[in-house]
């Protein structure tokens, strides 16, 4: 069989639908949508950035391309193959090429068995290098920095960040062509992150893997991405290169996600606006008709309750005030969910240069 193109898409996500049953209130239960037609494409050895606040529905997103989750509609391929469609039996087969990494690397461990024997078990249920297991063991150890003579150790006889190179480890066991990354290194002090995160990049690079990272942290997703996707009450609502998101962002929400990034150089950092958005997240319970942030944005319109906006093709845009200099490469695949995406932020208001939006 012909390998498949170095950039054909690994993941493919056509109209996912994810939903909970809540706890009943009186005698009826309500439903949660918490993933609303999202689609996405992430090639191949690349790395998909998935960014937004809390209880955005990013790491339910992730959980169902694993199939952790079951999705309520929709369609995820890997490859040529359905996830959605694959069976109990099917779904071993795709559990070796797509694995997932967990946020807190302690909880995924089970604390009664040794670093050994965690990183032996999958090899077991796959039936993998069957009679070098301890070989297999220590290579993945070495691989993930870690050294093999602690393999007898217990998980809580490692630090954080060595629990989650332990994580990264067994999810490498079966020789996977996919990791969803959720939040790996959101637990980790940032001299700690800084080493996973470059173990990430080197394992991309040696064994040309494909990511889907999941982070709050926009310094995190900017280093290791190709490409970043916002993620807004269930919907995507902006996504393109890193740079061009970065420098250049189209829809309201991106734009006051970035202005809350620290700029190291303190000049810069004075004189840089913010825009503070006014309230909370609304309820994924009865989330606002037409577009979902037109509750926290200075651009809606009447429009904007009545339509829900396209994710569309977007130009460059203005330049983001983050010190940066211009683009050099064109802004190809930049998508944008907004009805006024050209309508400027709003304007400063005194002193300190924080901008509140109506």
């Amino acid at each position: 069989m012909t390998a498949p193109a170095p950039t054909a898409p690994a993941l493919t996500v056509e109209g996912l639908v994810a939903e909970y049953t809540t706890g009943r209130r009186g005698r009826r239960a309500q439903t949660v949508r918490a993933v609303s037609g999202v689609g996405l494409v992430i090639p191949r050895g690349t790395t998909l950035g998935l960014v937004g606040e809390t209880g955005c529905g990013k790491s339910t997103l992730g959980r169902c391309l694993v199939r952790l989750v079951d999705p309520a509609a929709g369609r995820i391929m890997l490859f040529d193959t359905d996830v959605t469609a694959a069976g109990r039996r099917e779904l071993a087969a795709v559990r070796r090429r797509i694995q997932f990494v967990f946020q807190d690397p302690y909880a995924s461990l089970n604390p009664r068995l040794t670093v050994h024997a965690a990183l032996a078990e999958p090899l077991r249920i796959h039936g993998l290098h069957r009679g070098r297991e301890n070989e297999r063991v220590r290579e993945l150890l070495e691989l993930v920095g870690l050294d093999p003579a602690h393999a007898h150790r217990h998980p809580h006889q490692f630090s954080g960040g060595q629990r989650q190179r332990i994580g990264i480890a067994r999810a490498l066991a079966v020789e996977p062509e996919v990791l969803v990354l959720d939040e790996p290194v959101s637990a980790l002090d940032v001299s700690v992150q800084a080493g996973v995160i470059n173990l990430l990049e080197d394992l991309q690079q040696e064994l040309g893997l494909t990511y889907l990272f999941v982070a709050h942290d926009l310094s995190v997703v900017r280093q290791i991405s190709d490409r970043v996707a916002v993620m807004y009450l269930g919907r995507i609502v902006e996504q393109g290169p890193v740079d061009t998101l970065f420098n250049r962002p189209r829809h309201p929400y991106t734009q006051a996600l970035l202005s809350a990034v620290p700029i190291p150089d303190p000049r810069l950092q004075r004189a840089r606006r913010r825009i503070v958005l006014d309230g909370d997240l609304p309820s994924p319970l009865a989330p606002p008709s037409g577009c979902r942030f037109r509750t926290r944005c200075w651009k809606a319109q009447d429009v904007c309750a009545e339509t829900t906006p396209a994710l569309a093709e977007q130009g460059e845009g203005p330049l983001a005030e983050q010190g940066e200099s211009p683009l050099t490469e064109p802004s190809h695949g930049h998508l944008a969910a907004c009805h006024f995406p050209d309508a400027p932020p709003p304007a400063p208001q005194g002193e300190p240069k924080e901008v509140t939006a109506p």
